[in-house]
Formats: C-alpha cells, structure tokens, sequence
C-alpha cells in the first residue's frame, strides 16, 4: 500500500462534495416524449453556437497495427493511423472538426468516436445506440461539430471495450484569448495496456464477467477471496521475448483479474485488471517517451488519463506542479507536489523546469507499478524504470479540494430537480448498474433520466459498492458542490455521495457512466434524456 504523509489530510474531502447513419435506432424516430439526437430542439440549439467559420477535415483510419512500445515490446492492437496515442488534433475554439471515421477493422466489427468532454451537438457524440447506428467495417462516417470550448479532451470509441484498445488520441481546443503565459507545451498520455500482450480487452472482460465467485483459486474452493494479496506473485503470461512486465501483472485469481490492489486515496479496492504495462505517450518506463526543453522555460502539461481501469498519482521528480485546469475548464490556481487523475479526467498543469533529467512518474494507484517519462534539459543519466520521486508521498491533490475560476462557476441557483444516481453492484458477480439496473446498450432509451431544458440539475451520486468510480457525463459539464470545479468526469469514492450541478443546456439524449470501460460495459451507465 503506498504510504500517505501528514500532508495528505487535503483528500479527505474526495467524494463527499455536498456508413453509419444519425440517429439511434430506438430513437431514429424520435422517442415519444424524448428529444431525438437529431431532432428540431438539437438543431435550434446549435444554431446559436457561436462559430468562427472555420473547417478542419481529418480523416481517421481505425485498423489493425502492430505498435511499436519500446523496449522491444509489440503489441498487436487497434489504432488510428498505426499509432497510439493517436495523432493529436488541435484546433482554435470555435472552429468546426469535420473528423471523417474509415472503419478498416477486421471481420464485422463495428466502432464509433465518443468525443469526450466536448461540449457538441448530440447526433455527433458517438454513442451506438442512443445517438447514432454504429459505424460497419469497411463504411466511413463523418462527425461534423463546432469545437466552442477550450480546453483539454480527447476522443476513443463508445462500442463495447474498444477503449482498452490503442484507438484513442488527444483533441486540443485552444483559445484564441489564452490568459495563461507559458513558454512551450507537451501533452501527456497515460493509459494501462494489456492488448496484444497478454490478452486482449474482450478476454479481460469474459474473465471479469465470471465475478470472484466463479473464479478457480486452485484451492478448490472457487470463492476468489483468497487471492487478495496475490497480486505481486509474477506474470506467467507473458512474452518471452519481452522485457519482464510490471510487478502489478502477477497473480493467481487469473489471467486478468487484480487482487490485492489497495488504496488509501481511492478508498480501498483500486482495480479490477493486473496490466502487464503502464505507458506514458505509448511507451513503457524501461523505454520512455522524453521531453527536451531548457531549464527556466514554464511548460505546460495537458494530462490526459486514457486507461480503462488505473487511477494515476503524478507528479515530476524535483518539481512542484500548479494545476490551472481540470477536465479543460480553470480552477483557482493550486501548486502541489502530485495529483490523482482517475480514468477520464484531465489535469493542465505549469511547470518551471530545472536543469537536469527528471522523471516524470504515473504510480498506478494501489497496483506497485508506475508509467515513466522523462523530461531532460540538461546533462545527466536517465533514473530508471522504477524511480519513485519523493513528490508522490507529498502533498497530493484531488478534485475536491480544487474551486473553479470565478468566470466559470456557476452562478447561484436552487436545483429545479434533483437525480440520486446510485451506484450498485460488485466485483462477487460483477453486476455493476445503475439504482440497480444495468443498462442495456439495445435499448437505451428503456429507463432514462429525465431532465428539460433550462433547468438547474442536481444529482446525487451515491456509492453503494466497495469500489471507486469515475463517473463521467456527456455533453455537459458539472459542478462539484458550490463552488468545486467545473468537471466532466469525477471521482467518487466507495459508501461516499458526490453531488454535482450542472444547466440543461444541451438537449438530447446523453450517457452518464463510470469510466472504468469494463464498469461501464457491465451495466454502471444511463441515459439522461430531455424531455421533448
């Protein structure tokens, strides 16, 4: 277990913060008493988004590749263009993404592009089957958005667990009025990789489906509670030819599934699946991605979490770290010396670089295993692979301990309605859901909830399992209490309540979900749907 200093009381609040055509075919139509995706309330709101008039086309490729990781590590995998991350795409605000999506996948496979926490129409949010037919093998299809928000986000597919693929890649929405004075910037990838490795994501998944109850400990008793501290006992799974994965791989409840994985920060349990590997920018510690600059220069780092299951602790070895931006709207300036970024969050940070090499370092909360990059300006050898900068055990940063910029917060208002969200299930049968019903991806309009335009959202995450979720929602974004900052995807802790507000502002039909891809794939997903 990692250990926490004095220091770190700052998180004890996390978590108790008071050719595929448009349109999805349950909704096609439009549902009786529900807005369509691509409906008349739709198109009047984006009629009033303020555009620059501009047009960016790109065209991305989603094929097989074999992916080069370093350290004489290949991964057979999924990606856009034969690279993860994929190409970034970068735009000013207010520009229109015309992003064309070539499905060159194998066999019948269908995929789509989630744009995650953009702020965009709801016919373009890459949602099979609630807002689009998802895009076949061998069809194109084209999203076609203005990007009006600045900030940081990126994009990967909303169909099955694709995310633990390599189709994902960093979308980067400047603005034209940037506040923030720095010298350069580098945009930083972490995900937790275990495809073309050991497995892929679908075998992860079919493991995980059995729940610990029907998991083999060789002990005959099939219960798979215990295995809870087997998680360091080594990979037997593995390539010979490759390096020797992380430590975190090991174990014996399976060939995917973690025991063992605790974490104060995230409230005890803090994973479901054993990676063979941590990457930073696609490559592994023993051979890291590296950042050239020249010391004195202020940088600033766009940290994008892209894993499935693996909550990062970040932090940059002799450095202290001012968060200016969290899910790409900006907070009250805050300077640590590390912070926790769960599956789907972004965190912009400003960073002064010294002079030397330094590592910069994503421990993978409770599994003892780390990514690595390097940032050099300097003269010096390389830390290695398993360098751990005393920056990780100091003072450590969670969202709820951030406030908004005051131009961001939202102004005061009483909730017109109030949603209590609760989150159920458990690793025994892995049955996680929504107020215990698990969504059904065929029929996503079935049990939505319901909200109208114009009104003052609440809703009150409850955490009724024993582990943590990064809940994330489409299309909008909230606010963490009062006065926390403005989020789309937040952490909430197991038996605590998050609430969050935020204005329906944006009708449609949108999926609000945990961002653990197998959570979310198992059921913990809904629809939150405006009234037409």
């Amino acid at each position: 277990m990692n250990s926490i200093n004095r220091r770190s009381v700052l998180l004890a609040g996390l978590g108790v913060v008071g050719a595929g055509a448009l349109a999805a075919c349950s909704n096609s139509a439009g549902t009786p008493g529900l807005v369509s995706p691509s409906g008349s309330q739709v198109a009047r709101v984006e009629k009033k988004r303020v555009g620059t008039g501009r047009e960016q086309k790109i065209i991305l490729t989603a094929a097989p590749a074999v992916l080069d990781l370093g350290g004489g590590v290949r991964a057979r995998t999924w990606a856009f263009d034969g690279r993860t991350p994929g190409k970034e795409v970068r735009l000013p605000a207010g520009d229109t993404l015309a992003a064309e999506l070539a499905n060159q996948l194998p066999g019948r496979t269908t995929t789509s592009i989630h744009w995650h926490g953009t702020r965009l129409r709801n016919d373009m949010d890459g949602v099979p089957t609630a807002t689009q037919t998802p895009v076949r093998a061998g069809a194109n299809f084209t999203y076609r958005f203005i990007a009006d928000t600045p900030g940081t986000y990126f994009f990967h597919p909303h169909v099955g667990v694709q995310l633990d693929r390599g189709l994902y890649a960093p979308l980067i929405v400047e603005d034209p009025r940037e506040p923030l004075a720095y010298d350069d910037e580098w945009v930083v990838v972490l995900d937790d990789w275990v495809d073309g490795v050991i497995g892929t994501p679908e075998e992860v998944f079919a493991e995980l489906r059995q729940g610990m109850g029907g998991m083999d400990m060789g002990d005959g008793s099939g219960s798979g509670m215990e295995g809870h501290d087997m998680h360091n006992m080594g990979n037997t799974e593995g390539d010979a030819a490759s390096p020797s994965p992380s430590s975190s791989s090991g174990g014996m409840a399976g060939r995917f599934m973690l025991m063992g994985a605790e974490s104060d920060l995230l409230g005890g349990d803090a994973g479901d699946v054993k990676y063979p590997y941590h990457l930073i920018n696609g490559r592994i510690p023993a051979d890291p991605d590296v950042y050239t600059g020249k010391p004195g220069r202020k940088v600033r780092l766009r940290i994008i979490n892209a894993g499935s299951d693996t909550a990062y602790r970040v932090a940059l070895g002799g450095h202290q770290l001012t968060i200016t931006h969290t899910d790409g709207y900006p907070v009250q300036h805050q300077q640590v010396d590390a912070l926790l970024i769960g599956m789907g969050e972004r965190y912009d940070v400003l960073v002064t670089l010294g002079d030397g090499v330094f590592p910069l370092v994503a421990a993978a909360e409770g599994k003892n295993a780390n990514g690595l990059a390097l940032i050099r300006t300097g003269s010096g050898s390389a830390p290695s692979a398993t360098v751990r900068p005393k920056e990780l055990d100091g003072m450590i940063m969670t969202a709820s301990q951030l406030r908004a910029a005051d131009d961001v917060r939202l102004k005061s208002a009483q909730a017109d309605v109030t949603h209590q969200i609760k989150l159920t299930g458990g690793m025994m049968h892995y049955n996680w859901a929504i107020n215990g019903k698990p969504f059904d991806m065929t029929a996503p309009d079935a049990n939505p909830i319901l909200i109208e335009e114009g009104q003052r959202v609440r809703l009150d995450f409850v955490n009724d399992t024993t582990m943590w979720h990064p809940m994330h929602l489409h299309g909008h974004t909230y606010q963490l209490g009062d006065s926390g900052p403005r989020k789309d995807t937040a952490i909430v802790l197991p038996k605590k309540t998050l609430s969050v507000f935020f204005d329906a502002d944006n009708p449609g039909q949108w999926m609000l979900h945990c961002h653990n891809a197998y959570h979310g794939e198992a059921g913990m997903m809904t629809n939150v749907a405006y009234r037409s």
